[in-house]
């Protein structure tokens, strides 16, 4: 039996949504869900306080009886609490798998700088609520559980980590920031104008001189502008990329929708072997 601590880092979760992923996980068996008292709390914009959100990613990355963390939601709110995560993780923290996408990428990143547990970018329980979202959670449990069948299939030997786009602009110059250098960087972004992804890419390229490539998941929702903004999205991918010297290589199976893939961060033969 697989034991999943669930905690939300950022926004609430709905009610509704933790019990459906929790109908799914027991028609599939073998799986035990723990969704911590802290994902429905409210706080504002957030799932309680930074102090209590705090609290409940210690207690749920620290139990010894837990094998996965796996976040609830993202919205915003990860960067407040993920040097203070980092810096209370014990012992136990060391081996788990600890899963989410989006805001979450800032705890994700903490943890691959400091070499603790297994980071991996994938569907979290909030994506329940999209269209086929139940495609999506079990694509996360299967892989929480060993079924490696929803990996992003384009991963090779070089070490791959996703993010989303504007995440990872923000950690960009920070002391959460992990060394990429040799790195394949995926990137996905969602309801961002097309001149908002531009400047966004003209940020980070400026960061990732030193990496193996730049692959680009879906930029989903895009608002519509006043006016044409005259490129597309892999268009303004492959010139920031052209203008850094960054090689640009294709298109990556990730972003704010059902399809998103699996992308454990380091070397995924090493994680599968894990």
């Amino acid at each position: 039996m697989t034991r999943i601590a669930i905690c939300a880092p950022g926004k609430r979760l709905e009610r509704e949504h933790a019990d459906a992923v929790l109908d799914l996980a027991q028609e599939r068996g073998g799986v035990e869900l723990v969704f911590h008292r802290q994902c429905f709390e409210r706080h504002g914009h957030f799932a309680g306080d930074d102090e209590t959100r705090l609290e409940a990613f210690l207690e749920c990355a620290n139990d010894p009886d837990v094998d996965a963390v796996w976040f609830a939601a993202g919205g915003y709110g990860s960067n407040r609490i993920a040097s203070q995560a980092i810096a209370g993780l014990g012992d136990a923290a060391r081996s788990k798998t600890f899963l989410g996408y989006s805001d979450t990428g800032y705890i994700l990143a903490s943890l691959y700088k400091a070499g603790i547990g297994k980071p991996v970018h994938g569907p979290m329980v909030a994506d329940i609520s999209r269209d086929d979202g139940e495609a999506a959670i079990s694509r996360s449990l299967d892989w929480l559980t060993g079924n490696v069948s929803g990996l992003e299939a384009e991963l090779d030997e070089r070490p791959t980590v996703a993010f989303n786009l504007m995440t990872l602009a923000m950690l960009c110059g920070t002391d959460l920031m992990p060394d990429l250098t040799g790195h394949v960087v995926c990137v996905e972004e969602v309801g961002e104008y097309l001149y908002a992804v531009d400047r966004l890419f003209f940020h980070v390229t400026q960061h990732l001189s030193d990496i193996a490539g730049l692959r680009l998941g879906r930029i989903g929702a895009v608002p519509e502008n006043d006016r044409p903004f005259g490129m597309s999205e892999q268009e303004i991918a492959q010139f920031w990329c052209e203008r850094a010297g960054i090689p640009y290589l294709g298109l990556a199976d990730i972003g704010h929708d059902a399809a998103n893939k699996i992308v454990p961060f380091g070397v995924a033969s090493e994680a599968l072997r894990a």
